[in-house]
């Protein structure tokens, strides 16, 4: 039977498998989307796409989705510099994707700091829309600029992964360390919420860290590579699964045989009372808040044959040495032998009649309730224990949730705490456990023995039961693994933890609940190299990287 002729231009059979070829398949419609579709819709999915990054810190913990994330930023990038030459002028679409990616992460990330607004309802939850979307515009300028700041080193090829991750990690450096720095969720944390990847912290730190995190899980861009081999699409993540693989089972071998013993002669009590926020500052709940502390302190049988409880910052609301009361309460608790280790105001008179600094301090107590040591917090709260530039901003009618008039005062320096019975502590007060690189150099800083301890104590019932107390446990267990140093937790609602030098958890309260937790001390390692040398390993590692970037931008600048 004769075939009607094909209509000119149309393919026939023969030509079909070509013509589907050519056809961009599901991969390849996704990598055109995100390097040349409407500019709009790539904003969009760079914050969906950070939103979801957000799923790798606590409690959630799902850092195989940053393997997915990370790569539509770099794909995203891609677009921007494939379309944009010279490099200058990919600057500014560069930032505006890397801002909205920093966005989708740190509103989905941080949003539980709108909590605290709503303690004191009537008079701040006004500011919660900034807390809970200003701080991440903020923090996402630092994404945006790390982005930005690609596009001067974005090879074509494997080496642009290594340029990505180096820069994004000197801009999380900058998100620690800027106005006062608030390096929380460091992209770092995510394998670090995996053991035996937080081992690797112990050399690198949480820095690097950050590194190994973003150049390992942006990797699988390179699957979606146009026109290459399939070695250049499939080397780049299986060197990453390579690292990762040896980074995991490194870390496994380091906790099946570093044996951890315990300091003889102490027996640790931490009590959680679990006290409803709005009720923690009310002067007139002084004896309730009292009886609550002694009566859940010696729940467990009494406090006979303990040698050191600890309660959690800020546990009075009133000032301890001003309360004849309080004291006596506590001498009738104590045990000869016993003491207390407490979070607490303290003031400290000023000459030429100025008013008392007021100190966010911890205490140390004997059984006869006297003050054997103290140590005053450092680095405090903007806005929470203080204003930037107070005086103007308490005349203008603005207040820092802590209410207390003039702010809290900073000590100078952080210095240790010598309590009977324990090796040196390291006292890290509230979200001081989240800065690495205060507790490298505090660490230093003494002529002294090597502190035996980290001791953080801290108020998270500012944000009820939500992730923020999960992503502040995991922070200050990483600061254990960093410098091989036990950690105790004494905290009001949770986490209450007592964690040996390696991060294995030897005992918890969990949050939300009331009670004590008894156990022993976990001696320290001897010291690590990252608490020997600090950021030394991750900043070759980053410099290394970076040169690796421009020798490789230098052959596509060339046309390569």
């Amino acid at each position: 039977m004769r075939r009607d002729p094909l209509p000119a231009g149309s393919a026939g059979p023969t030509d079909r498998p070509a013509a589907d070829a050519a056809r961009p398949g599901p991969a390849g419609r996704l990598t055109a989307v995100l390097r040349d579709g409407p500019y709009g819709w790539r904003a969009l999915i760079a914050l969906a796409a950070g939103a979801v990054s957000a799923l790798a810190m606590p409690p959630f913990d799902l850092w195989p989705l940053m393997a997915l994330t990370l790569p539509v930023l770099v794909l995203l990038l891609d677009g921007v510099r494939a379309r944009h030459k010279p490099a200058r002028l990919a600057l500014r679409p560069a930032f505006g994707l890397g801002w909205c990616f920093g966005m989708g992460y740190f509103v989905a990330g941080l949003w539980w700091i709108g909590a605290a607004f709503l303690v004191q309802a009537d008079d701040f939850a006004w500011l919660m829309p900034f807390a809970v979307l200003g701080l991440p515009a903020y923090l996402a300028l630092y994404t945006g600029l790390g982005a930005a700041a690609c596009m001067l080193v974005w090879p074509r090829g494997p080496a642009r992964f290594l340029g990505f991750a180096a820069i994004m990690t000197l801009a999380e450096w900058l998100r620690g360390t800027l106005l006062t720095g608030f390096p929380w969720n460091n992209f770092g944390y995510a394998l670090g919420s995996d053991l035996n990847f937080a081992q690797a912290s112990s050399v690198l730190g949480i820095s690097g860290l950050c590194l190994v995190t973003l150049a390992c899980l942006a990797s699988p861009a390179a699957l979606l590579d146009p026109a290459r081999s399939a070695w250049r699409r499939l080397g780049p993540p299986l060197a990453a699964a390579v690292v990762l693989a040896g980074l995991w089972i490194g870390g496994a071998w380091r906790l099946a045989h570093v044996e951890v013993g315990t300091v003889p002669g102490v027996k640790l009590r931490l009590m959680q009372p679990d006290l409803p926020q709005d009720q923690k500052f009310r002067y007139d709940a002084r004896r309730d808040v009292m009886d609550l502390y002694v009566a859940t302190s010696e729940s467990a049988g009494g406090l006979d044959g303990i040698t050191h409880l600890f309660w959690p910052e800020s546990a009075f609301p009133f000032f301890l040495e001003r309360e004849p009361e309080a004291l006596a309460r506590l001498r009738g608790m104590l045990p000869a032998g016993t003491t207390l280790v407490t979070g607490a105001g303290r003031l400290e008179e000023r000459p030429s009649g100025r008013p008392p600094a007021v100190y966010n301090s911890l205490l140390a107590l004997d059984s006869q309730a006297r003050t054997i040591a103290t140590a005053d917090k450092v680095h405090l709260v903007p806005f929470g224990e203080y204003l930037p530039f107070q005086e103007t901003l308490e005349a203008l009618g603005l207040q820092q949730l802590t209410r207390v008039r003039g702010g809290f005062s900073a000590a100078q320096a952080r210095q240790p705490m010598e309590i009977s019975g324990l090796p040196p502590a390291l006292p890290l007060i509230c979200y001081e456990a989240i800065f690495p690189s205060e507790i490298v150099s505090a660490s230093k800083s003494y002529d002294r023995p090597r502190q035996g301890l980290l001791l953080n104590v801290s108020n998270d019932a500012w944000f009820g039961e939500t992730p923020g107390p999960f992503q502040h446990f995991e922070q200050a267990r990483m600061r254990a693994i960093e410098e091989g140093l036990p950690l105790v937790r004494a905290t009001n609602n949770g986490i209450s933890a007592i964690v040996d030098p390696v991060g294995r958890v030897v005992g918890m309260l969990p949050l939300g609940v009331r009670g004590v937790l008894d156990g022993a001390l976990p001696q320290a390692l001897p010291q690590t190299i990252y608490a020997s040398i600090g950021n030394s390993v991750s900043n070759a590692l980053l410099a290394l990287c970076l040169l690796l970037a421009f020798a490789s931008q230098r052959g596509y600048t060339r046309g390569d």
